[in-house]
């Protein structure tokens, strides 16, 4: 197992150049960048023009500079500096060294358009999505597993049809819908004030005593952890029932049965350690889903500033050291959460031998 590790750490550095250097390739041929977006806002022009201009953007050579479309009554000094500023006045090539050689000791960069170093952004919206990803992973994983193993017992009953029809339509209703109902019902939009509209802590937080600011945190991250755990928990709990389904019907389990177990012992001695490897291979998709895919749109609605909505705001400006910081953050706990997944593996089922593949 230790040569497995080391060659699974080996190759993530690997791994990393491979992303960057795709996705290096992909920018340099979009239409559109910051410059475009600098000079929109130059002439007067709102967001969604300067997208439109973005996307229609295309460069022409000329003797003296490179010219954008919608830099007509633009100093050519002016994008000459604007060229000087984003880096783009070096060769493609030595921009990717350069990026290289920084990312390779956690150096990111600044933004484009926010005085703050890549990694101080990253390091002030990471608690929020922390915490909706971890929150909604862990409820997901509490409500799913049992209620897929109390299913798979049950098989055909009246509990599981109901239950099925109830995960059915949990997995159903968009996340955006189901986050304005919540709001429009319990977060004073038409009938009741129960919980904040937006933040994961209120303005006076600081002045909490320690007890109160663990309520308050847990008052305002309520209805964006229930969005989450209702659009996500479907997937998971089908995997678990489906999973016990299989291990049940082996014949291993009848010669535990023979030798007089009990259907719990039976259960959660023998199935439950075959049946759990394929959930537990689910665990860092999910966790990487809550934390920066799936908790986009809740950030957005309810106004919380995590990395989702960080990522989405650097693509919609071209803020390119963010989207490439964000991106080999999140390449990098991807790569590390799986590794943790497959060590779970030879943890819960000592037959599972990676080295020797």
């Amino acid at each position: 197992m230790r040569n497995y590790i080391i060659k699974r750490l080996l190759l993530i550095p690997i791994t990393l150049l491979g992303i960057l250097t795709l996705n290096f390739v992909i920018v340099q041929f979009a239409p559109g960048g910051p410059v475009e977006h600098i000079l929109a806002q130059y002439q007067g022009m709102n967001t969604d023009s300067a997208s439109a201009i973005s996307g229609k953007a295309s460069s022409v050579q000329t003797k003296s500079s490179v010219q954008y479309q919608g830099a007509s009554g633009v100093p050519e000094e002016m994008i000459h500096e604007l060229e000087k500023q984003f880096g783009f006045d070096k060769p493609a090539g030595e921009r990717f060294w350069q990026m290289l050689k920084s990312y390779a000791v956690f150096d990111f960069g600044k933004s484009f358009y926010q005085d703050k170093t890549v990694l101080r952004l990253i390091g002030e919206r990471m608690p929020v999505s922390v915490s909706l990803g971890l929150w909604s992973t862990l409820i997901i994983y509490l409500i799913s597993i049992p209620l897929g193993i109390k299913k798979a017992v049950y098989d055909g009953s009246k509990f599981d049809l109901v239950t099925s029809f109830l995960v059915v339509i949990g997995s159903a209703i968009p996340v955006f819908l189901l986050a304005v109902f919540l709001i429009v019902f319990l977060a004073g939009g038409t009938y009741f004030s129960w919980f904040p509209l937006h933040g994961l802590t209120s303005d006076n937080f600081a002045e909490l005593s320690f007890w109160h600011k663990i309520g308050d945190y847990f008052w305002h991250i309520t209805l964006p952890v229930t969005v989450m755990v209702i659009g996500g928990f479907a997937s998971l709990t089908m995997l678990t029932k489906n999973s016990f389904l299989d291990e049940i019907n082996k014949p291993y389990v009848l010669t535990a049965q023979s030798k007089g177990l009990s259907s719990r012992q039976v259960l959660y001695g023998h199935i439950f350690r075959n049946a759990m490897l394929i959930v537990i291979a689910g665990f860092p998709a999910l966790l990487i889903k809550m934390l920066f895919t799936g908790s986009l749109l809740v950030e957005v609605i309810f106004s919380l500033n995590g990395l989702g909505l960080l990522g989405y705001q650097s693509i919609m400006t071209r803020d390119y050291p963010v989207i490439f910081g964000t991106m080999y953050i999140f390449a990098l706990l991807g790569l590390v959460l799986k590794l943790l997944s497959d060590i779970t593996y030879c943890l819960i089922d000592p037959r599972i031998n990676f080295s020797a593949r």
